[in-house]
């Protein structure tokens, strides 16, 4: 049987194709949030990166990921990513 006619793949490929679609929609709900938090900072000329509170939510993720059986250093990673390019779009605020 090939891949694209089993039954049981095409379920989880829908499942995967849904959770992907959800992931797209919250993290633009995120960012719309960390747009909010980035014109606020420019206005009151805060520093767009805030070290301590990176460090604490890093913390905080992973002992979640933990939890939910994820791998702590995935997270890391994953968060990393996401906080960098908030940090970059606060700065190209700050500079506007």
């Amino acid at each position: 049987m090939s891949e694209q006619g089993d039954p049981t793949l095409l379920e989880y490929r829908d499942s995967i194709d849904n959770i992907d679609a959800a992931l797209v929609f919250l993290l633009s709900e995120r960012f719309k949030i960390t747009q909010k938090v980035g014109l606020y900072k420019a206005q009151n000329k805060l520093p767009p990166a805030d070290k301590g509170r990176e460090k604490r939510q890093i913390e905080r993720l992973q002992e979640l990921a933990k939890s939910a059986k994820l791998d702590p250093d995935f997270t890391e990673k994953f968060l990393n990513f996401i906080i960098q390019e908030v940090i970059r779009n606060h700065e190209r605020l700050r500079d506007a």
